[in-house]
């Protein structure tokens, strides 16, 4: 799931965020066994026609997938080398496949959609005495920030090749770390905001208000 909520009222995005991950379970096991590359092929045609559904967006959708593509890409051209290229295709489309099904959902679901859904399947984390809100924010905001350090890394990348002519690699890893530091702070104190992580107060601030 590497790409961001996209506003919209298409079936994708009426469908409950409960539905969509038990769907993309299944189709995950279904495709795992399948070894035909017609198959394979289908499903990602399917995949990108919901994709083509959203509307305007899919050429936005798939340039923040290009990295995801070079991965494919890498990932194929390493079954070419060391094993056979028919084991490499059918690989890489069972991966694109799934990659891209992912992603439709979290284009087409709210992140406060995806913490309700969460929440409930993590509760047994309570017996260990761990919040499962909190670990449920985690997981969806580790789902969100993912492409938008992506797309920093990749704007960081292009400022640094306009000035020098080539590509930053390390050097991008403290002006980095620095926007990721920076989107930190932003969520924290919108969490704050509005009560934070469990959707409760802060201990103690109801003394700081007290005392103001």
């Amino acid at each position: 799931m590497i790409s961001s909520y996209l506003p919209g009222r298409t079936l994708l995005h009426r469908i409950g965020a409960g539905w969509k991950l038990l769907g993309l379970l299944l189709v995950s096991m279904l495709l795992l066994p399948v070894e035909q590359p017609l198959v394979l092929a289908a499903v990602l045609a399917c995949a990108l026609g919901l994709l083509a559904s959203l509307g305007s967006g899919m050429g936005t959708v798939l340039r923040s997938l290009k990295p995801v593509a070079f991965v494919v890409l890498f990932i194929l051209a390493l079954h070419g080398l060391f094993g056979t290229f028919q084991a490499g295709v059918i690989v890489a489309l069972r991966l694109a496949s799934l990659l891209l099904l992912a992603t439709l959902i979290t284009l087409t679901t709210r992140l406060d959609d995806m913490l309700d859904t969460l929440t409930p399947v993590l509760r047994p984390v309570a017996l260990v005495g761990l919040s499962e809100r909190r670990l449920a924010l985690a997981i969806a905001l580790a789902i969100r920030f993912t492409p938008m350090l992506i797309d920093v890394t990749r704007q960081l990348n292009e400022a640094y090749r306009a000035r020098s002519g080539r590509n930053g690699h390390v050097k991008l890893v403290a002006p980095l770390c620095l926007h990721a530091l920076n989107a930190a702070d932003h969520v924290a104190e919108a969490l704050a905001a509005r009560g934070g992580a469990d959707g409760c107060p802060p201990e103690g601030a109801d003394r700081g208000k007290d005392k103001a």
